[in-house]
């Protein structure tokens, strides 16, 4: 071979390299685009789920629904609190008394609500949030709301399905039980709850509880925050 093939040859080489690194670019910038259209999906189907602001009915919000559970109400709807929250969460039971204890104290002053967004990794979580709901169809949601709470350390944090002490919670209720496992079975009923969850992820909750003070999230560390943050929104 003469030294021009040889050079040739070394050129042809150094070329087709040159090529090789061109397509392996071209194919990164690609995958790049394509998994930045998948997040934007994503992103879009999160958004686009039932709590969708497209979806929203007249009066309606994100934060409050016409079927949203109101614990109590304020005649004015001057300051709002709401809680997205899950029944088998420790930090809920742990604000659980606050917030009980924040409605004597701004009764007729505040409306508290509660909206379901039971986490996927606590087993009974969904379950739970079935069983309030169910009850609410007889006008029971906060008695059964409450006991969700004060039993929660029979319940929560096993690996087994908690249907019958849920319908035992019932009972205790005097609810009529026909009705209750009806609705407890029913796929409306969990519809209901997986809309709630939806609003939530819509606004960007992520952990349970969060709070909502006229549609600001609120990251109280205290009791004594908590009715700071209130007593400045009285103010306003």
């Amino acid at each position: 071979m003469s030294r021009e093939e040889r050079r040739a040859k070394i050129e042809a080489v150094r070329e087709e390299g040159r090529r090789q690194d061109t397509r392996r670019r071209n194919l990164q910038v690609s995958l790049v685009v394509v998994g930045v259209f998948a997040l934007a999906a994503a992103a879009f189907l999160v958004i686009s789920r039932p709590g969708d602001a497209k979806r929203l009915a007249a009066g309606e919000s994100l934060f409050v629904r016409k079927d949203s559970h109101k614990l109590q109400t304020a005649a004015d709807g001057k300051v709002t609190l709401v809680e997205f929250l899950d029944f088998e969460c420790e930090a809920c039971k742990a604000y659980f008394p606050t917030v009980e204890q924040l409605r004597k104290q701004y009764a007729g002053k505040v409306t508290f609500v509660a909206r379901y967004f039971p986490i996927a990794g606590h087993f009974n979580a969904e379950r739970a949030a079935r069983a309030v709901e169910a009850a609410a169809r007889q006008g029971k949601f906060e008695p059964m709301y409450q006991q969700m709470y004060q039993t929660q350390g029979q319940w929560a944090e096993k690996r087994v399905p908690a249907d019958a002490f849920f319908r035992q919670l019932a009972q205790r209720l005097r609810l009529d039980m026909a009705a209750w496992d009806k609705a407890y079975d029913d796929p409306a009923t969990l519809a209901r709850v997986k809309k709630d969850a939806a609003d939530g992820q819509a606004l960007g909750v992520q952990g349970t509880p969060t709070f909502f003070l006229n549609g600001k999230k609120l990251e109280p560390r205290s009791s004594d925050e908590f009715k700071a943050a209130i007593d400045a929104a009285l103010a306003k």
